[in-house]
């Protein structure tokens, strides 16, 4: 084994053998010089005194900066894979209920004489069915909240809540009822049944999928305006669970409209009733977003006339009109793709009694 001062790799070549070599101490081979670890001191640090020319760098300062320099590069690396693999193969969607198109039926309701009408509208509220029904959104009302077995609380509550917030949109809205605006329902509705909406106000037909008046309730803004924008309402709520990842909340109301013709502020008020039964399915994604599958739309609205195209707007009859002879209009029993119209007759006891 070599002594202290001996070089890393032993004796160099051609060296003079023998410890009295004056030169030994100071001759060094090209290993030694390799293995050697110093850093020269800088001009300051050597002006002082006894200052040595060479100090010995400090190996754990360079480990720790080459360490440094590799987990930023392994850090960079996994961060770009992630993203690739993202891009690649992204996550698929939770699975869930493709939304149905909704089915929606809308009867005009023909009355059997004249429509009733009076100068005030609480004198027709007062003497109708309505008289005790409530007036806006108050006739709206959340029933009592129970948990289902996959649904907390909130999430019932949740659904609840956005099928009457759908409800007062599309049925006491005041632009929504003059046919000035639909956005504020079209926000409401599940994304996936968009197209359907909006094909129902493009090109609507009374095909049982595509009647404006089976998502909302408007009226022909050329023939009536709202007497009062005290809409009278009263109607039910009911949620339940249908499975695991579905609500199911089922509304059954009935409005009441005090409408006048079209530029006579001082002309008689009528009555117009609509009772809508509407069907509405939540998943998660639903609840998450306030928004609302609808799967059925039962609609029965009068007085109306039975030829008269409601897919549309409600054509209404007004103070002193009566219904034209004849019934709804003739249904092609071999044409395809259509459905057969529909007529009822508006009791007399659901008008008001003057």
């Amino acid at each position: 084994m070599g002594g202290p001062g001996d070089p890393p790799a032993g004796e160099p070549e051609g060296a003079p053998n023998g410890g009295e070599d004056e030169y030994r101490s100071v001759v060094f081979d090209e290993s030694f010089v390799r293995a050697a670890r110093l850093q020269e001191f800088s001009a300051q640090e050597r002006m002082g005194d006894h200052a040595r020319a060479v100090r010995r760098r400090s190996s754990v300062q360079r480990s720790l900066s080459r360490q440094a320099v590799i987990l930023v590069v392994l850090i960079a690396v996994a961060f770009g894979t992630a993203i690739y693999m993202g891009i690649r193969h992204p996550a698929p969607a939770p699975a869930g209920k493709r939304p149905e198109p909704l089915r929606m039926t809308v009867i005009p309701l023909a009355p059997q004489g004249r429509v009733p009408g009076a100068r005030k509208v609480a004198d027709l509220y007062a003497h109708s069915p309505a008289a005790q029904f409530r007036v806006g959104a108050e006739g709206i009302n959340i029933p009592a909240v129970r948990r289902t077995s996959h649904f907390s609380d909130g999430q019932v509550t949740t659904a609840l809540t956005t099928a009457k917030d759908y409800l007062v949109e599309s049925s006491l809205d005041p632009d929504v009822l003059t046919g000035g605006s639909t956005r504020p329902v079209r926000i409401l509705v599940d994304p996936e049944q968009l197209g359907q909406f909006d094909q129902s106000f493009t090109h609507p037909v009374a095909d049982g999928r595509h009647a404006a008046t089976g998502w909302l309730v408007r009226f022909d803004p050329t023939r009536a305006v709202l007497a009062d924008r005290g809409v009278r309402v009263q109607g039910t709520l009911r949620a339940s669970e249908t499975d695991k990842d579905t609500l199911e909340v089922i509304s059954d109301h009935t409005f009441v409209y005090a409408l006048r013709p079209v530029g006579e502020e001082h002309a008689d008020a009528s009555l117009f009733t609509v009772r809508r039964e509407l069907h509405f399915r939540f998943d998660r994604d639903d609840l998450r977003m306030r928004q609302a599958e609808l799967l059925v739309s039962y609609v029965q609205a009068g007085p109306l006339a039975c030829p008269a195209d409601s897919a549309d707007r409600l054509r209404p009859l007004l103070a002193g009109q009566k219904a034209k002879a004849g019934g709804p209009a003739g249904t092609d029993p071999y044409a395809t793709g259509g459905a057969t119209a529909l007529c009822g007759t508006l009791a007399a006891s659901a008008q008001p009694w003057l």
